[in-house]
């Protein structure tokens, strides 16, 4: 898929999915000799975010298993700000399956925000020697409050 096959005539395609998990800057060190940021950087930023939203569900330790319907929409350029977002889709016995969408904020339109990728990540909760182990109960409140940005209190002198 081309940027230019892209289409924005969905709503969902205006906003993201889940809650900001991750939020980074493209650099150059991060691009190829054509100027170009990597696929598999992008790629790494994704699972960095989908592994912080995997670990705080699991309480502890994941790895990723898979990785599926992972859609390129548009290039990030050097200077853009990487936003991802996750959601949780499901959980089974021992894994997680989260959604993950990463926009930009482009770097000469801050308030252009553009998807520019998106894929479903599969972890699986380890214990301390590296084996599956069974996830604990969910417990949404917590999960949702430490992905949730605090609430900024006004103080007054």
């Amino acid at each position: 898929m081309t940027p230019q096959d892209t289409t924005d005539d969905d709503e969902n395609d205006y906003h993201p999915h889940g809650e900001l998990t991750l939020r980074t800057l493209a650099m150059p060190a991060d691009t190829n000799p054509s100027g170009d940021v990597f696929g598999g950087w992008l790629m790494g930023q994704m699972d960095i975010a989908g592994g912080i939203s995997a670990g705080i569900r699991a309480l502890g330790r994941v790895a990723t298993v898979a990785v599926d319907g992972f859609v390129f929409h548009k290039p990030v350029n050097v200077g853009d700000v990487l936003c991802c977002y996750t959601d949780i889709r499901s959980s089974g016995e021992t894994s997680i399956t989260i959604s993950v969408e990463a926009w930009v904020l482009r770097r000469h339109a801050p308030s252009q925000k553009d998807k520019v990728t998106e894929g479903l990540f599969t972890f699986v909760a380890l214990d301390d020697a590296g084996n599956k182990r069974p996830l604990p109960a969910p417990q949404s409140s917590r999960s949702e409050n430490l992905l949730r940005r605090p609430t900024s209190k006004r103080i007054r002198r």
